[in-house]
């Protein structure tokens, strides 16, 4: 079993180290100072108080990688359509792409059973390119909750989380997403496979869709964003928008959304990562987060103002910033 980790970043090289680590056959692919010490010293994992390092193969290119079964793709979801071809290069007519990306994917309507069945999500699809060089026949769907940072070129500080949820985007037990599952596991991964899987996107981007946002217009913690009241309103608000629009799509919410607020509130003094790359004066994931949620508002005809409000906001404050440049 061939498997490429692709841009082979902090979540990715967790994943992969831990494949590498159980004698998987992971090709790491990379670029500039983090390529460069891996090659040379291998790639280095601090978890839970322990260290341990691997000497996976490690590449600047897809192509250099050649044919894989699994490509594992854990970029931000505005990368994706700019890697697209390099992607491609892996793909043989049985691979699988693994899409570890948070927000909606592209695949998002690809076999659902609706009268939506097969419709591009233009906000994170633009013209429809993705759909056409990454089909979503081989998209296997994947929620990534683990937290880890690049602290050094070649070094992985894990924090917290080791679940990979895993799902067929048409719900089947396909012996691909059984096997992958199963090898995650023995890599000491949690890796369920759900049936619904469009279901757990929503739980995690349910909260992404209100904290991210708010906190670039406010650069507030999530402690702050959460505990203050009207702050709070505003993020309750949007998600009740939201959870009405997948509800219409057939969405079934596992917990409500007091419960799903408190679990940001749990994470504390933390900023988000929308508001770590405005800091940095990186990308934001914007158009993943809630362009694409108020996107499928307008597909059922689902009123979402303070929705559509903030999404103005912050992607206005993201032009200003040099952060953002779409549409």
């Amino acid at each position: 079993m061939k498997i490429a980790i692709f841009g082979a970043g902090a979540i990715g090289g967790f994943m992969g180290v831990k494949l590498a680590e159980v004698g998987a056959d992971v090709t790491f692919i990379a670029r500039g100072p983090h390529l460069a010490a891996m090659q040379a010293n291998g790639v280095e994992l601090r978890s839970g108080g322990e260290t341990i390092t691997v000497r996976p193969r490690c590449v600047g290119s897809a192509a250099e990688a050649g044919i894989q079964d699994y490509v594992v793709v854990t970029l931000k979801a505005h990368g994706l359509p700019g890697a697209a071809e390099q992607i491609a290069t892996m793909m043989g007519p049985d691979s699988a792409l693994v899409t570890g990306i948070n927000g909606v994917p592209y695949w998002y309507f690809y076999g659902l059973d609706s009268p939506y069945r097969d419709r591009v999500v233009r906000s994170v699809d633009p013209g429809g390119r993705l759909w056409q060089v990454l089909h979503p026949r081989q998209a296997i769907g994947c929620v990534v909750y683990p937290a880890a940072e690049v602290v050094a070129p070649g070094v992985i500080e894990h924090t917290y989380g080791d679940r990979f949820t895993l799902g067929e985007p048409d719900g089947s037990r396909s012996p691909r997403i059984e096997a992958l599952s199963k090898l995650m596991i023995s890599a000491g991964l949690k890796a369920p496979v759900r049936p619904k899987i469009r279901d757990e996107l929503w739980v995690k981007l349910w909260g992404n869709l209100a904290f991210n946002p708010i906190s670039v217009l406010t650069t507030a913690t999530l402690d702050r964003i959460t505990g203050d009241p009207e702050l709070r309103a505003l993020c309750r608000g949007m998600m009740l928008e939201a959870k009405a629009v997948a509800e219409a799509l057939g969405v079934r919410f596992a917990i409500d959304v007091d419960k799903r607020i408190a679990g940001g509130a749990e994470v504390g003094e933390h900023k988000t990562s929308m508001l770590q790359d405005l800091e940095r004066g990186r990308p934001m994931e914007i158009d993943a987060l809630l362009g694409a949620v108020v996107e499928l508002g307008e597909v059922v005809g689902q009123p979402m103002p303070l929705c559509a409000a903030v999404l103005g906001l912050v992607r206005e404050r993201g032009r200003q910033a040099g952060c953002y440049s779409w549409p």
